[in-house]
């Protein structure tokens, strides 16, 4: 897993990730119903708070978007190569 920094995405890249992640299905923004640019900038919000993470899974060939604890977990489970 590589951890792909937001900064380096150009703009249309990284709205498309994080539109890509909040249609996903069991992806949660509480009662109210919030427009797509609304949940874009929610997501902006917490990636530039380092509270998420954008990683790359070279097996899958895919990007996710992740809390950084978890991310961070994930990291100190892997064995040491």
């Amino acid at each position: 897993m590589i951890l792909v920094p937001y900064q380096r995405l150009g703009g249309d890249t990284l709205r498309a990730v994080i539109e890509e992640f909040v249609l996903r299905e069991g992806t949660d923004y509480g009662v109210e119903d919030c427009s797509m640019d609304d949940k874009v900038a929610q997501v902006e919000r917490q990636l530039a708070r380092g509270d998420v993470v954008i990683t790359f899974d070279e097996v899958a060939e895919t990007c996710t978007l992740m809390l950084d604890r978890e991310y961070s977990e994930q990291l100190r489970q892997m064995p040491n190569e």
